[in-house]
């Protein structure tokens, strides 16, 4: 063999040498690519959810904390809550908002957005009282006495839903009200006679206790009253289905139950 035919052919082995070692590095760099593409990927809780809650006006100061338990027991989760009136959320969610929960004030609302929803689970129930000015200047003792026409009495809107029981229990007891006003939801109605712009209106027993400072309460017998239901589901436009499910989820959870509890909610 003469000496030039060896040096090409030295030459071409450390040229295909000199390729090999780049490309066995590609192989091995695409196996740990391939290798972490295997693994299971984390949970949407584990990576940091951030989750939109649409919720009944009614439950704000519940749910505000409801959210410091469960971001301290599920720190890869933070909360955002937008409350309303339950028929606005239901209008939000028509309309495509972005959110990953609902929780209304009745069922007849959550029903109506079944095509949107997972499915509902009832978390709480509520009762219905009359709120009064501190001291109860004006000596409301009963259903009866908001038809009297020199009191100013608010009330929430018929579509509602606090409106709505408002309107069955007044209606069942034949009282005819003429309010001064019909508020969009029920903290609305609550406002009104904290300011003392009215001088009763028909709220749920927990917005009173959680202004117990600034109104007082008449208690509705209850053969005369009327009982609100609020049912929680997962948003099926959701981006963060599994984080907005155990959300859901533990609403209905001992730790849950018990915040409901001590604000004044009924079981389930």
């Amino acid at each position: 063999m003469s000496p030039t035919t060896t040096r090409r052919r030295a030459t071409a082995a450390l040229l295909g040498a000199a390729l090999i070692l780049p490309l066995g590095a590609c192989g091995s760099d695409g196996g740990k690519d391939a290798a972490k593409d295997s693994t299971t990927s984390p949970s949407a809780e584990a990576k940091g959810a951030k989750l939109t809650v649409l919720a009944a006006s009614s439950l704000t100061n519940v749910f505000e904390k409801a959210k410091a338990s469960y971001e301290k027991s599920h720190p890869g989760t933070r909360i955002t809550f937008s409350f309303a009136g339950s028929q606005e959320l239901a209008a939000q969610v028509r309309q495509g908002a972005p959110a990953d929960a609902l929780v209304t004030a009745d069922t007849k609302t959550m029903d109506g957005l079944a095509a949107e929803t997972g499915t509902p689970a009832v978390i709480a129930r509520n009762r219905l009282v009359i709120a009064t000015g501190k001291g109860n200047p004006h000596k409301v003792g009963a259903l009866k006495d908001l038809a009297d026409t020199g009191l100013k009495v608010v009330l929430a809107a018929p579509e509602v839903p606090v409106g709505r029981y408002s309107k069955k229990i007044l209606d069942a007891q034949k009282i005819v009200v003429k309010p001064v006003s019909q508020e969009p939801n029920v903290r609305a109605v609550l406002s009104k006679v904290e300011l003392g712009e009215a001088d009763a209106g028909l709220v749920y027993k927990t917005d009173v206790t959680s202004a117990a400072d600034k109104v007082d309460a008449v208690e509705i017998p209850d053969d005369q009253n009327a009982v609100a239901s609020y049912p929680a589901a997962t948003l099926k436009g959701s981006e963060n289905s599994e984080a907005a499910a155990a959300f859901v989820a533990w609403l209905s959870s001992p730790e849950a139950q018990k915040i409901l509890r001590d604000a004044g909610f009924q079981k389930p």
